[in-house]
């Protein structure tokens, strides 16, 4: 499966982008936005690369590369969380560093959110935002997901640091 736009395409996760994978889910700064607080091995990241089908209904995640169309490997964008029966789930986006505030992100949401509708048939999808993260705000802003809620100290910072989450949905159908 590929999904292209005009800067970027989704793509399913290949052995190739293991290296990218471990960066990813090993980067400490990234963990207090999701739910990682342990180092993935690349034994692990492997064996979920080569036991993932790349289907939603039967996974209950979906994670998919996004490339710039050169073919550079530079994030991913994942929906997980999923829910068949109210046809909702959770969209997780994550670029380097290096790749961010260039227009991937808001072109890899919008092909996800095609998809979600045209091939998924989701009725809903949800981001749960740090409040301070300024950038992912506007990203979900900019593509009509709706405020729906603060998540108060929802997300762990340290021992006893936490911040404010808000909760963004965005109706598909």
């Amino acid at each position: 499966m590929m999904l292209r736009g005009k800067k970027v395409c989704l793509r399913a996760v290949e052995p190739e982008d293991l290296d990218l994978m471990y960066r990813v889910e090993n980067d400490t700064s990234l963990w207090e936005y999701g739910n990682a607080n342990v180092p993935y091995s690349r034994y692990a990241l492997r064996r979920y690369i080569e036991e993932t089908t790349h289907d939603l209904y039967a996974d209950g995640r979906l994670r998919l590369v996004i490339s710039e169309l050169s073919g550079e490997s530079v994030g991913f964008i994942d929906l997980q969380n999923f829910d068949p029966r109210h046809g909702r789930a959770e969209v997780g986006i994550v670029l380097l560093p290096e790749w961010q505030r260039r227009g991937l992100g808001a072109e890899a949401l919008s092909l996800l959110l095609s998809y979600a509708v045209g091939h998924l048939h989701l009725h809903q999808v949800y981001a749960v935002v740090s409040a301070d993260n300024q950038a992912a705000m506007a990203l979900f802003l900019r593509a009509k997901f709706k405020p729906s809620g603060t998540l108060s100290e929802w997300l762990c910072r340290g021992t006893s640091d936490y911040a404010d989450a808000c909760m963004l949905t965005l109706l598909l159908a």
